[in-house]
């Protein structure tokens, strides 16, 4: 975050622009520049009063989401569902301004995010800053009943889909690690043992838009099947008026499902199960789509998949092969070190283990099947002392793991979708992941310490998370058909970018006078602007 700060110098203010960032669970200034007294400033700017006071703050990110809220009507449609509503500040209003937070600033407390935030100018009715403290913001959200927060859900759903016109397709996916992804001193996985586990989603194929939801928990021990979640999804989500609900699954999850009988779907296969999909040529791969998919081809075949010849599709990422590549020379290297380590003391006598100990030990070096197959280890000598380990890198077994594995997806369906749209719609869940893990974070509407989770606010927290996604995901398919091609954090960071500096004048007889004033934006940055119709 961006603010300015002043220093008191010899009885003069001087002003900086710093710039915090979280350091270690904390929050910390990483960078600050000097902006000048503030004579100094007023000269810098027309008018020749100085201002009282300068600060300076993130407006991009904030005033976007709420164009967005906006857009969708937010505030006026969650209020119709709760009638007359005694409170100063309705429900409507408090689930915006959590939905605003978390987008802008996850992680930072609601009443610190909002005093230093060009929300306290842009959202009306405006909150009192009573109202913007934790405590207050769970006793409102008591009145959230399961099936006041599933009808929240369902309004905001028609809302997008009103935006998006007919004829949207959706997509089931489940985000298996949602719980994971809120901070570890309030993970909700662990603050009670039926507590929340992961999320099942209905999204949009365009854009994967959450539409519904469905938080699940450890039910005596275990989570429901995927397929039981499947269907929990199919009788929640909307009429999308696009069809039937694809499903989408990853590798994982493919032995849960029988391929053979089921219809609508998108998903990963387990590598191992096709070689003579992966050995086949480079050759035989084209590029998917050079503009949305950079260094991404396939090959668009067909397979026998649970006894049923299906489309298949063979994927290689040059990003993910360099990824792979990396991770597995890291984890070739851990190996050796140890396997030497090992092999001194065998040498040395100090390690005393028998030949079962010994191959014990090496065989917790070596497992995991990369490693397996790239190092190949000998042992000679029977009695304990004698023994002694040697070992080799098999450079053929390291060129065909490069050649056969890195970088490639086999993926299975039976859309008939072109291979760019079959791709979008399995990494939607990849999409969502990311999203969630930027945007839960332990302040944003979960209290602390862990044990004052409550399955109740564990709810308000997920539908906030999930309202969330929903509004950010709608930015970023705006920025992605207007190309550009970015994550949700790249897009809010881009337009966290876009600051504001405000300047408070002497009083000339009413009210401080204030102006403010944007900062200058680049080409990337003003095209966003532009998208979301923040004005000149």
């Amino acid at each position: 975050m961006a603010s300015v700060i002043g220093k008191r110098i010899g009885g003069r203010t001087y002003y900086y622009l710093a710039e915090s960032a979280r350091v270690d669970g904390a929050p910390r200034v990483v960078t600050q520049r000097y902006l000048g007294t503030a004579e100094e400033i007023a000269r810098a700017i027309p008018g020749d009063t100085a201002p009282d006071s300068a600060r300076h703050r993130s407006y991009g990110d904030v005033a976007a989401v709420w164009a967005t809220l906006e857009r969708l009507d937010f505030v006026r449609r969650v209020d119709a569902l709760f009638g007359t509503q005694r409170a100063k500040t309705t429900l409507g209003t408090r689930l915006a301004v959590a939905v605003l937070h978390q987008a802008t600033a996850p992680g930072v407390p609601l009443g610190d995010w909002w005093a230093g935030s060009a929300a306290e100018d842009l959202v009306r009715p405006r909150p009192p800053r009573s109202a913007l403290t934790t405590a207050a913001h769970w006793r409102a959200l008591r009145r959230l009943t399961p099936e006041r927060l599933a009808a929240v859900e369902a309004t905001i759903a028609e809302a997008v889909l009103a935006l998006l016109g007919d004829g949207t397709a959706a997509l089931a996916v489940d985000v298996a690690q949602f719980a994971s992804f809120t901070a570890a001193d309030c993970t909700l996985a662990s603050a009670c043992p039926d507590a929340l586990a992961g999320l099942g989603l209905v999204v949009t194929r365009d854009g994967a838009i959450p539409l519904a939801s469905r938080g699940y928990r450890r039910e005596r021990g275990a989570a429901p099947t995927f397929a039981e979640l499947v269907e929990d999804l199919r009788r929640r989500a909307p009429s999308t008026g696009g069809g039937d609900i694809t499903l989408v699954f990853h590798a994982g999850q493919a032995a849960q499902l029988d391929l053979g009988a089921r219809s609508g779907f998108v998903g990963s296969l387990p590598l191992s199960g096709h070689p003579e999909l992966l050995a086949q040529p480079a050759s035989a791969r084209e590029p998917v789509d050079p503009e949305r998919f950079a260094g991404l081809t396939a090959w668009d075949t067909l397979a026998v998949v649970d006894g049923v010849r299906r489309r298949v599709i063979l994927t290689h990422s040059a990003t993910l092969h360099a990824a792979q590549s990396r991770a597995f020379a890291d984890e070739l290297s851990t190996a050796i070190r140890e396997l030497d380590g090992l092999a001194a003391a065998l040498a040395a006598g100090t390690h005393r283990g028998d030949r079962s100990q010994v191959h014990a030990e090496v065989g917790r070096i070596t497992r995991g099947r990369r490693v397996e197959r790239a190092l190949s280890t000998t042992l000679t000598g029977a009695k304990s002392g004698e023994i002694r380990l040697t070992w080799r890198v098999d450079a053929a077994a390291v060129a065909r793991l490069e050649e056969e594995y890195f970088g490639k997806q086999v993926l299975v369906t039976d859309q008939d979708w072109p291979v760019a749209e079959v791709v979008t719609a399995y990494r939607a869940r990849t999409h969502l992941e990311s999203t969630f893990r930027w945007l839960t974070g332990p302040a944003v509407t979960g209290p602390t310490p862990r044990w004052e989770w409550t399955p109740e606010r564990i709810a308000a927290h997920t539908l906030v998370s999930v309202l969330t996604a929903t509004v950010t995901h709608l930015m970023r398919r705006e920025a992605d058909l207007a190309g550009m091609n970015l994550s949700v954090r790249e897009l809010l960071e881009q337009l966290g970018g876009i600051g504001e500096t405000v300047l408070r004048y002497p009083s000339t007889g009413g009210r401080p006078r204030t102006r403010r004033i944007l900062t200058d934006r680049d080409p990337a940055r003003q095209r966003l602007w532009e998208i979301f119709g923040l004005g000149g």
